[in-house]
C-alpha cells in the first residue's frame, strides 16, 4: 500500500520571528496540514531552540506534527534525544517525527565544546544515535548500549514507540545508513525528484534497505522544496539547471501530482523561494488551495 503523502512547510526562525512562526502554526494547523519543521543551530544565539520551540508549539495545535529538520546530532546526545522524542510523542498523541543529521557545520559545532569528529566517525555515531534511540524506545528489558561513541548502560526505554527516523543524508555513507536504519530521507540542497542528487543518491538507500532485509518503498523521500507561488502561470517553473522555481497554483498541482505519481514522492515542505521560512499569504494558498488538489488528484489516481 502507497504511504501517505504528507505536505508542510519549514521555518528559520529567530526570537523575534517567534510570533510570526506562531501564526503560521495555527493556520498551517487549521488548513490541514500535516508537520512543520525547525532548523535546528544550537550556536546562532538568535535563533529559537528548535526542541523548546516544538514542544511549545505542538503543544498550541491539535493536529499539525513537528520536527527538527534536521536535529544538530552532535550537541544533543542521543539517549536524551530519545527521551525528548518520546515525551513529545506520549503527549501529542503520536505528532512527531525525528529528524536526524550527521552534522554539518563542525567549525560552529566546536565552538560549543563539543570535540570534532572526522566525517567517516560522524557517520558512524549517526548510525549509533538511530539504533539507540529506537532501543530507548517502546517498553521492554533495560537497555545495555556499548557503541564506540554512544553507551548506556541499564537504561530503562520509554513505554512509547520511536517515532519516524528522517535523516538529512547526503554523503554514500550516510545515505548507506539511511537504508539500513532510517524511516526517511530529506535530499539535501532542496534537490527534488528531477536533481541530479535524487538520481544518484536514492540508489544507495535503497540497495542499503534491501541488503539489510528492509523494502526500499517503507523509507519515505520528503522534499524540502522552495519556490514562489504566483497569480499567474509562468513561462518556465525550473531554471537552467532544472532547480524548481514555482509557478501558478495550477502548475504547483500539476507539478506535485507528478512527483507523487510517477516518481514515488512521499511529502513536500514548502520554504520561500530563497530557502527561508514562507510568508503568511504563500502558506494560505499552500494549505487552502494547492495540497487540497494535490490531495485529490492523488486519491483520484488511486482509485483508478
Amino acid at each position: 500500500m502507497a504511504q501517505q503523502v504528507v505536505f508542510g512547510f519549514g521555518a528559520h526562525s529567530t526570537i523575534d520571528t517567534g510570533p510570526e512562526l506562531l501564526r503560521l502554526t495555527r493556520q498551517a494547523d487549521r488548513d490541514g496540514l500535516d508537520l512543520f519543521s525547525l532548523s535546528d543551530h544550537p550556536y546562532v544565539g538568535e535563533r529559537l531552540d528548535a526542541y523548546a520551540a516544538l514542544g511549545f508549539i505542538i503543544g498550541r495545535t491539535e493536529r499539525l506534527a513537528g520536527f527538527a529538520n534536521v536535529s544538530n546530532l552532535p550537541t544533543r546526545p542521543p539517549a536524551m534525544l530519545a527521551r525528548a522524542v518520546t515525551t513529545l510523542s506520549a503527549l501529542s498523541v503520536g505528532r512527531v517525527v525525528l529528524g536526524l543529521g550527521v552534522g554539518g557545520l563542525w567549525d560552529r559545532i566546536a565552538d560549543l565544546g563539543v570535540p570534532p569528529l572526522t566525517a567517516g566517525q560522524a557517520v558512524d555515531a549517526f548510525e549509533e544515535a538511530i539504533v539507540l534511540v529506537k532501543k530507548l524506545s517502546g517498553g521492554g528489558p533495560p537497555v545495555t548500549f556499548e557503541g564506540v561513541h554512544y553507551r548506556v548502560n541499564r537504561i530503562d526505554p520509554a513505554p512509547v514507540a520511536a517515532p519516524p527516523v528522517w535523516t538529512g543524508s547526503v554523503g554514500p555513507k550516510s545515505l548507506a545508513v539511511t537504508g539500513r536504519v532510517a524511516d526517511g530521507w530529506i535530499p539535501g540542497h532542496a534537490a527534488d525528484w528531477l536533481s541530479e542528487r535524487y538520481r544518484t543518491s536514492r540508489p544507495i538507500i535503497d540497495q542499503a534497505a534491501t541488503a539489510a532485509g528492509r523494502d526500499p518503498l517503507d523509507i519515505r523521500t520528503v522534499y524540502n522544496l522552495p519556490g514562489q507561488i504566483t497569480t499567474r502561470p509562468t513561462s518556465s517553473t525550473r531554471d537552467r539547471d532544472g532547480r524548481w522555481l514555482g509557478g501558478s497554483v495550477d502548475q504547483w498541482i500539476e507539478e506535485l501530482t507528478g512527483a507523487v505519481l510517477e516518481h514515488g514522492a512521499s511529502g513536500f515542505m514548502l520554504f520561500s523561494p530563497q530557502g527561508g521560512t514562507a510568508d503568511l499569504a504563500s502558506l494560505q494558498r499552500w494549505g487552502g488551495e494547492i495540497v487540497p488538489a494535490v490531495r485529490a488528484a492523488i486519491a483520484k489516481e488511486r482509485d483508478h
